[in-house]
């Protein structure tokens, strides 16, 4: 039996092995990278900015004068920026004097990418609008913007690009929930950009201090933080206040009501 064993689970060894192998040469070789699409998708939402631009009867911008600047990542830190796929997401910067950039300084943009290097763009709404918009004359007609197609040359410049734009850590509690030691959680996520978020975060609860505590998460990922002090009997809301040292937070403090 012995015998028997041996060569099959040498010839599985085998198999495993060449497979994996496959699997490292065909990703590597993917013509879908993280450079080709922060070039391509900047030049082809500029052209469709401004032809929303012109739809709306303005003159005041050029795809020069937008200055677009993209960085993508795909499905995380944990993954290689490189294949087909709809897990891309590209975090986009540009100049217009009628839209002003959130704090973080860019738009999220979401993308489907295909094998011949041609993608599906889904853009930030609060930036650009929805599916339709009106127009100079007050008719309501299709935004070019909203979601949009590009292709890029798959055999294109390679170049890594340099482009860099912070996490944005947002905050998911809707809710404070006491731990049972009347201790005060809450839910917080890092979204895609470069470096993850780290920081100090502090509370304050009926006028009194829940202490502070440090953070450290990785782009598209969440934690749960708890605040190390307990909070005071009959506490109404807790009130958290973020000081980043890696990606970007809202500037102001966030005012959470508490269920216990």
């Amino acid at each position: 039996m012995r015998r028997t064993v041996i060569p099959i689970l040498a010839t599985l060894v085998a198999v495993v092995a060449i497979a994996a192998g496959a699997f490292a040469v065909n990703g590597g070789s993917s013509s879908i990278t993280k450079a080709r699409l922060e070039r391509s998708l900047p030049t082809t939402f500029s052209n469709l900015y401004v032809q929303r631009a012109r739809i709306q009867g303005r003159t005041d911008v050029t795809a020069a004068s937008l200055h677009a600047t993209a960085m993508c990542d795909k499905g995380g830190a944990a993954l290689p920026d490189v294949g087909p796929g709809g897990d891309w997401n590209c975090l986009m910067s540009w100049t217009d004097p009628q839209v002003p950039m959130p704090q973080e300084g860019y738009g999220k943009f979401e993308l489907n990418v295909h094998s011949n290097g041609c993608y599906t763009a889904g853009a930030p709404s609060k930036l650009v609008g929805f599916m339709t918009m009106t127009d100079a004359t007050g008719r309501t007609v299709t935004n070019p913007v909203s979601e949009f197609d590009g292709c890029f040359d798959p055999q294109g410049d390679n170049t890594p690009t340099g482009n860099s734009f912070p996490s944005l850590l947002s905050v998911l509690s809707t809710t404070v929930q006491p731990t049972v030691d009347h201790r005060a959680p809450i839910q917080i996520s890092c979204g895609t950009g470069d470096g993850g978020c780290a920081g100090t975060v502090s509370a304050t609860s009926g006028g009194v201090s829940l202490g502070s505590m440090g953070y450290a998460v990785k782009e598209e990922q969440t934690a749960t933080l708890t605040l190390p002090d307990p909070m005071p009997a009959g506490a109404s809301d807790v009130t958290f206040t973020f000081a980043p040292t890696k990606g970007v937070a809202s500037t102001k403090p966030t005012t959470i009501s508490s269920q216990g």
